[in-house]
């Protein structure tokens, strides 16, 4: 009966010893607000008014998309304001510049953030390793420091203690 109780009592100890709990990993996303700072804000520094004139009165599509470069405008441009903007005149050739600088600024933008996020990760990452590799040290006394003590072993044997 005694064997009985002392392997059930021992299996329950190296039971509750071998249960760990583990943590589901967590996944960061990005809410509406931070979406917002994130993605880069249209400044038109020209105008679509601009735009319609300046085709009008003959300007070549490469002049007027070296003024957009100049001016660093950004356009948020909709489907249905191409298309407008199309009919009042505006060569297809600026519009597809609009179109795919604004599609680059947004990837740039969205490869910056994770850049920033892999960076704070491996930051996080160093200093849990760090914290793992001093936990197990071994020795540590908060007098003498890190690994000397006392009893501790230098390059010429023991200091003194009962080794």
């Amino acid at each position: 009966m005694r064997l009985v109780t002392a392997a059930l009592v021992g299996s329950l100890v190296l039971a509750g010893c071998a249960t760990t709990q583990q943590k589901e990993p967590q996944i960061q996303r990005i809410s509406a607000e931070e979406l917002e700072k994130l993605l880069p804000q249209p400044t038109p520094f020209i105008t679509y008014d601009e735009l319609v004139r300046l085709s009008k009165a003959g300007t070549s599509p490469d002049e007027i998309i070296a003024k957009i470069k100049e001016s660093h405008s950004r356009y948020d441009l909709t489907p249905s304001k191409a298309l407008e903007l199309g009919k009042q005149g505006v060569d297809a050739k600026v519009l597809d510049y609009i179109y795919s600088s604004r599609e680059q600024a947004l990837r740039d933008g969205f490869a910056e953030e994770l850049n920033k996020r892999e960076k704070e990760k491996v930051i996080e990452q160093e200093k849990l390793r760090r914290e793992y590799q001093w936990r197990n040290r071994g020795f540590y006394d908060p007098f003498w420091g890190p690994g000397y003590g006392p009893y501790w072993r230098g390059y010429y044997g023991p200091r003194w203690g009962w080794w």
